[in-house]
């Protein structure tokens, strides 16, 4: 019996099978909708929030976990979501719903980046981390959007992985004169760039627009008429790599729009302080998160 190896999928075709692709990924859950219908309304109460979110115990548990790491300062102090609500706020209870859910989806191994399990989702929590430190130093109102966007940003990757592992020999003939990027080769190859596929997975999720905007052009920032978010995700991307989170087979070709640290007003020793600053909540958190409860 003779077995036909099957052909990639190619141009159109292709294009169509990624986007059908995003359609299937798992919905955020019915509670974080809820969740953030409650938060948006002035006369809910704590108590409304936490019983929407005590009914997802998957969502419960991580939120438990990380509001009493040491990020938050509140070690061991937190024994319900209604008290971590009260304490926390509603601003920073939709953060942590969005680390819950994003755990969920990027903690998963992605042959076609060379990642293995954890490292996309530890990458994604420096970059989280990062955007953070640096929307609060230049616009803070755009701290917590900036930790979920940063969260987020490389979504795209859990849909392209697969493609990009069946295109591989091309990929790697595209790229070996060593002039063209992994994001060169995304868009050549197979029509799409990965912030382009986030941003589709961002609509699929009903993420707000924008943070929908800063992670599509999380790697080419002065292209997103002056997002100052999409500025903030993109250096904080570059500085998560150059700790060596999460480089996967994309990292070494990574490059830095010219204008970002300009735009942001940062410094090498900022950078530098950074860098110290997300490895330590990276380690941290990840000790603190597969801890036992």
């Amino acid at each position: 019996m003779i077995i036909l190896k099957k052909e990639p999928l190619s141009g159109e075709a292709l294009k169509s099978e990624i986007l059908r692709t995003i359609k299937e990924l798992p919905p955020m859950p019915q509670s974080v909708f809820k969740a953030r219908e409650i938060m948006s309304n002035p006369k809910s109460s704590f108590k409304e929030l936490g019983q929407i979110l005590e009914m997802d115990q998957g969502i419960a548990t991580a939120v438990l976990k990380f509001a009493n790491s040491s990020y938050y300062g509140l070690s061991g102090r937190v024994s319900s979501i209604q008290r971590a609500s009260v304490v926390l706020g509603h601003k920073t209870i939709a953060e942590l719903i969005t680390v819950a859910t994003a755990s969920r989806l990027l903690g998963k191994k992605l042959d076609g980046y060379d990642l293995g399990a954890g490292e996309l989702w530890r990458h994604s929590m420096g970059v989280a981390c990062a955007s953070k430190i640096i929307a609060t130093r230049k616009n803070p109102g755009l701290a917590n959007d900036a930790f979920t966007a940063g969260l987020i940003h490389d979504a795209g990757k859990l849909i392209l992985g697969s493609y990009i592992l069946e295109w591989k020999e091309e990929f790697q003939q595209f790229m070996a004169d060593g002039r063209k990027t992994f994001l060169n080769a995304e868009r050549e190859i197979l029509g799409f760039d990965h912030s382009q596929i986030a941003a589709e997975v961002c609509k699929n999720w009903c993420i707000p627009q924008l943070l929908a905007t800063a992670i599509e052009y999380h790697h080419y920032p002065s292209r997103s008429q002056g997002s100052e978010l999409a500025y903030i995700v993109h250096v904080a991307d570059v500085i998560a790599m150059m700790t060596g989170l999460g480089l996967g087979a994309d990292g070494m070709n990574y490059q830095m729009d010219d204008k970002a640290i300009e735009f942001l007003d940062l410094q090498r020793k900022d950078i530098s302080n950074i860098m110290v600053e997300i490895l330590a909540f990276v380690e941290k958190t990840s000790e603190e998160m597969s801890g036992p409860g």
